[in-house]
C-alpha cells in the first residue's frame, strides 16, 4: 500500500509526462537517405528496407513508404547487405575492420562480429545454403569466404573460412571482389561475377551443401561481355544476368548467350521473374524475356545507385541521387502497364446542341478486348461531375461519344479507364468553351464628383439571366494604401438592382461584377466617381474685419505680417498651393503660386509679409492640384478666397 506522499509524487510525474507528450506533438515522418551507398535488402516479412550509409557507419531501416523508422551506427566501412533465409538475421560486411556483422533484423541489435583475416574486404555478401558467403581479395587475388552462423566461436571452432573458389574447372580463380547474387526460388544457388578485369568471368555455384560446387563458369574474354558492374540470377530459371541486360543460359555447364533486354546498367530480377532495369536516368520493368518495358519511372537528372523489389512485387525500391547523398524512393505498382489516354473536344460548341468527342487509349501491354471508358461531364449545373454513358473502346483503341451540353460556360468531359490485372487506371480530360448569351449591367455615378465625405449611392442593374441573380460591387479608392473591397453581395430586386454607399473621401473606383450562369456570360462594369479634398483658411494678426464694397477684407495695419493657415485633408507627402493676387484699378493680378507642405494634422501655416505700405489690396486662397500637390488621390479642390486690406 503506497503512503499518500508516494502516490502524489507518482501522480505528478504521471501528469508531467502526459503534458510532455502533448506538448511535443506528433512525430513528422523523415525521409531515409544515406550520404554514400553501402547496400540494400528488402525484408518483406516485417515491410522495412535496409540501407548501409558507408558515409556514416550506419546501417538504417525504412518503412514500404521510405521512412526512416531506425538506424544503428558502429559498422566502420559498411559496404553490402544481406538478410538470412528465415529474415531474422542481418548481415552485412565493414570493410574497414574487416568483419561480417550479424544484426537482429527487428531490432538492429548487433548479434555478432566475425572477424575476416583480410587486409582488402570484405566485400559483397549473400545468404544461401545455411550460411554467409562474402568476397574479398584485391585485384588480382580475389577469392570466396563464408561464415557458417551455427557454429559458436566459444567452441573453439572457427566460423570463418576463406578460399572457398574451387580450383578445379575455375581458370586461375577469381580477379577483384567478386559480385554476388542468389536465388530465393533456388536458395543453394550463388551466382559469382569477376571485377577485377574487364574480360568478365562468371560463375555459378551450387551451395546448399555448404561448400561450393561449380555449376557453370566461363571466363569470357570479353565473348559475353566487356566487363561485369552488376550480375543477377533470374528467378526460377537457368540463368543469370548480366549488367541488367544479357541473359546467359548455364543449364549445360557453361554461359552462353540467351537473349537481352534494352541496353541497361545494372537491375533486380523479382521473385516474379521480372526484371527492375537502372537504364539511364530511368528505371525500366520488363517481364521476363520481354523487349517492351512494362512500364518506366523517371528518376530525375541522374541515374539511381540501386534497385530492389519487395518480395511481393508490389514495389521497386530505387536508391536515386539527392543533396549530398541518396535518398530512397519507392515505386508502386511496378507490374501493371501504364495506358495512353487521349481525350479530344472540340474547342467551342453551342450550348444545347451535339457535339462529338473522340480518343484513343494503347498501351505497349496490350489491353483486353471489348473495354469500356467512363465518362464525367463537369460544368457550371453539375460543378461536382454528372456521370454519362459509358463508351466502349474499338478494336483499334479509339472510341467516339455524342452531347448535348446542357450548361454554357467552361465543359469538361473526363475519360477514364479502371485499369485490369496487368495495367493501372488511367483518366484524361478535354474541355470546350460552350456559348452562353450575353446580358446588360450598369453602374451609375461615373464621372461625377463629389464633395469630400459625401455619401454616395451607387446602384447596379443587372439584366436578364438564367439563375444566378446575385451581384457584387466593390469600392477601390485611388491611392496604393486603400485595398480594393467588396462592399456588397446580394441579390438584386425585383426590378433587378442593387445599390451600394461609399463614403467619398478619395476618387474611387467602383465595380459591379455579374460572376455568370449557365447560360449567361459573365459581365463586369465600372464606374469611377471623383471626390474634392476639404480645404479651409484661417487668417491672424489682422486687427479688424470689414467690407468694402460688397466684400468682406481682414484690415492689418502695413507693418503687420499677416499668418494664413490652411487646413487640408492630409495624406503622405501632401502639399498646398497657395495662390496670390493683388488688385490694381479694378482688376486682380496674379503675384505668386507657391506649394508649401502639409504636417501630419494636415495644416500648413504661411505668413505672408508685411508690405509697409497702406492702400494695399490683397487675396489669397488654398488649392489641392490632382498629381502636382505631391499624390493623385483626390480631385482638383480650390478653397475660398480671403481678402486682405493694409492700412496705416
Amino acid at each position: 500500500m503506497r503512503s499518500t506522499s508516494a502516490a502524489t509524487a507518482l501522480a505528478v510525474l504521471f501528469s508531467s509526462a502526459v503534458l510532455s507528450v502533448v506538448a511535443a506533438g506528433p512525430a513528422s515522418a523523415v525521409t531515409a537517405t544515406v550520404g554514400s551507398y553501402g547496400g540494400m535488402v528488402v525484408d518483406g516479412a516485417r515491410g522495412r528496407v535496409y540501407l548501409g550509409d558507408d558515409a556514416t557507419g550506419q546501417i538504417i531501416a525504412a518503412d514500404y513508404n521510405g521512412n526512416r523508422v531506425d538506424s544503428v551506427s558502429g559498422i566502420n566501412g559498411v559496404f553490402d547487405l544481406a538478410l538470412s533465409d528465415d529474415g531474422s538475421t542481418l548481415y552485412a560486411t565493414a570493410r574497414v575492420s574487416h568483419e561480417i556483422v550479424a544484426l537482429d533484423a527487428a531490432t538492429l541489435d548487433i548479434k555478432a562480429r566475425y572477424p575476416v583475416a583480410t587486409n582488402a574486404g570484405p566485400a559483397y555478401v549473400e545468404f544461401a545454403g545455411g550460411k554467409v558467403w562474402f568476397s574479398y581479395g584485391d585485384q588480382w587475388d580475389g577469392d570466396l569466404g563464408s561464415v557458417d552462423p551455427s557454429v559458436d566461436p566459444a567452441s573453439g571452432a572457427d566460423p570463418v573460412a576463406l578460399a572457398q573458389i574451387p580450383a578445379e574447372g575455375t581458370g586461375s580463380g577469381m580477379w577483384g571482389q567478386a559480385l554476388l547474387d542468389t536465388d530465393p526460388l533456388r536458395p543453394g544457388l550463388l551466382a559469382v561475377g569477376e571485377t577485377g578485369d574487364s574480360t568478365g568471368t562468371e560463375a555459378v555455384f551450387d551451395v546448399s551443401s555448404g561448400t561450393p560446387v561449380l555449376t557453370a563458369w566461363h571466363d569470357s574474354s570479353y565473348q559475353l561481355n566487356d566487363g561485369v558492374g552488376d550480375i543477377d540470377l533470374v528467378a526460377g530459371g537457368d540463368q543469370v544476368l548480366i549488367n541488367g541486360t544479357e541473359r546467359h543460359a548455364y543449364a549445360n555447364g557453361t554461359l552462353t548467350e540467351a537473349g537481352a533486354y534494352p541496353a541497361g546498367q545494372r537491375a533486380d530480377v523479382g521473385l516474379s521473374g521480372m526484371i527492375a532495369q537502372i537504364s539511364g536516368t530511368k528505371v525500366a520493368v520488363y517481364r521476363p524475356n520481354a523487349t517492351q518495358p512494362v512500364r518506366t519511372y523517371s528518376m530525375g537528372t541522374q541515374a539511381a545507385a540501386a534497385v530492389a523489389w519487395a518480395p511481393d512485387s508490389s514495389r521497386i525500391f530505387a536508391l536515386v541521387p539527392s543533396a549530398g547523398g541518396y535518398t530512397l524512393k519507392p515505386l508502386t505498382q511496378p507490374t501493371l502497364n501504364v495506358p495512353t489516354l487521349t481525350v479530344n473536344a472540340p474547342a467551342t460548341a453551342t450550348r444545347a446542341k451535339q457535339l462529338t468527342v473522340t480518343g484513343r487509349i494503347s498501351a505497349t501491354v496490350p489491353l483486353p478486348t471489348g473495354i469500356r471508358l467512363s465518362v464525367t461531364r463537369t460544368d457550371l449545373e453539375s460543378p461536382a461531375g454528372k456521370a454519362l454513358a459509358s463508351v466502349a473502346v474499338k478494336a483499334d483503341g479509339t472510341y467516339s461519344f455524342t452531347d448535348i451540353p446542357p450548361a454554357g460556360g467552361k465543359v469538361t468531359y473526363k475519360v477514364a479507364y479502371a485499369g485490369d490485372s496487368g495495367h493501372t487506371a488511367v483518366s484524361a480530360s478535354d474541355s470546350v468553351e460552350v456559348s452562353r448569351a450575353s446580358t446588360s449591367l450598369t453602374l451609375n455615378n461615373n464621372g461625377k464628383l463629389y464633395n469630400y465625405g459625401a455619401d454616395v449611392r451607387f446602384v447596379a442593374h443587372l439584366g436578364t439571366t438564367y439563375k444566378n441573380r446575385s451581384v457584387e460591387i466593390y469600392a477601390d479608392p485611388f491611392g496604393a494604401d486603400k485595398p480594393n473591397t467588396r462592399i456588397k453581395l446580394g441579390t438584386v430586386d425585383s426590378q433587378g438592382n442593387i445599390a451600394a454607399w461609399v463614403d467619398m473621401t478619395r476618387d474611387t473606383t467602383v465595380t459591379a461584377v455579374f460572376r455568370g450562369d449557365a447560360r449567361y456570360k459573365p459581365k463586369t462594369v465600372k464606374s469611377t466617381a471623383f471626390a474634392r479634398v476639404r480645404i479651409s483658411t484661417a487668417v491672424s494678426k489682422h486687427y479688424k474685419t470689414a467690407k468694402i464694397g460688397t466684400t468682406l477684407y481682414y484690415w492689418f495695419h502695413k507693418s503687420t505680417d499677416p499668418l494664413l493657415t490652411t487646413t487640408m485633408t492630409y495624406y503622405p507627402g501632401r502639399h498646398q498651393r497657395f495662390d496670390l493676387q493683388v488688385y490694381y484699378q479694378g482688376t486682380w493680378y496674379s503675384a505668386e503660386s507657391q506649394y508649401f507642405p502639409l504636417g501630419t494634422a494636415g495644416k500648413s501655416a504661411v505668413s505672408l509679409g508685411a508690405p509697409d505700405e497702406s492702400g494695399i489690396r490683397a487675396r489669397m486662397r488654398s488649392v489641392y492640384v490632382n498629381g502636382s500637390s505631391g499624390d493623385s488621390v483626390n480631385s482638383t479642390t480650390y478653397g475660398s478666397w480671403k481678402y486682405l486690406y493694409f492700412s496705416n
